[in-house]
């Protein structure tokens, strides 16, 4: 038995102690087809949303080599998932908390160094994170842009993916090659991933329809994934203000359109947690991300 095996053996292990756990975190994966589009912003007003519904939020930064993240939140978290990893740091000392404190971790070098985890790492990192959840009601996996290997490795182990995309044709593009790529890959099971379209920057709600409806002709006519609409969030002179005062719409301007937007999101989120049967929950999405890199 090589090393990749014994440690796939010892992940499926991991998976099944989560499993056994009272409480497993729902997990929503947001990503977009190329930068620009908004989805770091969208990302961070859905958790304030959220949070401000009850819900304990944690958002997870996985944008290795950028931090818009706490750029947004004008916040420097002083621990990430390395120190988690390497570090002794515990679930706690890595999540710094903001605004409606929804809670932020800093996916940092850690995300690139999954591959390279022995067994004791690997047992030491399933265990801490079935204790985020435990901590938390939902989790927010914020990608990077595009098609990337770390990009695709999230999306595909996630259970719920939020497709961000603007009626831009560069964006509806961008948008399909991302799906394109992920249908190709070996690791991706569409009966298990739901994609969700959330049509940004629209001027008016026919844009939405419209954007919704070109991605998914061609999606439906060669890709075996099925997307679905979750909803739109109007252009707003707001967001950007919001943005370059690093104060999120959300909070400072909780009644503009564009975070009533936002709102009737999470409250569609919501409204689909309660009936759901089984979740897939952060220990077995990082599993998966780790057993993906075993087999590039």
């Amino acid at each position: 038995m090589d090393q990749a095996e014994r440690l796939r053996n010892i992940i499926k292990k991991q998976e099944l102690q989560a499993e056994e756990k009272e409480r497993i975190a729902k997990v929503i994966t947001v990503t977009s087809g190329k930068g620009g589009v908004g989805k770091t912003s969208l990302s961070v007003n859905l958790a304030i949303q959220l949070s401000k519904m009850g819900k304990r939020v944690v958002i997870f930064d996985a944008d290795f080599g950028l931090a818009n993240i706490e750029i947004m939140l004008g916040l420097r978290p002083k621990y990430n998932l390395a120190d988690l990893m390497y570090r002794g740091k515990s679930i706690e000392d890595i999540i710094t908390y903001g605004p409606e404190n929804i809670g932020f971790i800093s996916g940092g070098s850690g995300i690139n160094e999954l591959a390279n985890l022995s067994r004791e790492q690997v047992v030491s990192l399933t265990n801490r994170l079935a204790e985020l959840d435990r901590m938390a009601d939902v989790i927010i996996v914020d990608t990077g842009a595009g098609i990337s290997d770390t990009v695709l490795e999230f999306v595909a182990a996630s259970e719920e993916v939020l497709l961000v995309a603007t009626p831009e044709p560069t964006s509806i593009t961008d948008a399909y090659a991302l799906l394109k790529t992920l249908n190709r890959k070996n690791s991706y099971r569409p009966e298990k991933t739901v994609v969700k379209m959330i049509a940004n920057q629209v001027r008016a709600e026919n844009d939405a329809t419209e954007l919704f409806e070109k991605l998914g002709v061609v999606v439906d006519k060669f890709l075996d994934i099925k997307v679905e609409f979750v909803g739109s969030v109007p252009y707003d002179r707001t967001m950007q203000r919001a943005i370059m005062h690093q104060a999120p719409v959300s909070i400072s301007n909780p009644d503009s359109e564009v975070a009533k937007a936002i709102r009737r999101i999470a409250y569609t989120i919501d409204d689909q947690m309660l009936v759901e049967e089984e979740r897939v929950g952060i220990v077995k999405l990082f599993s998966s991300v780790i057993r993906m890199r075993f087999t590039r």
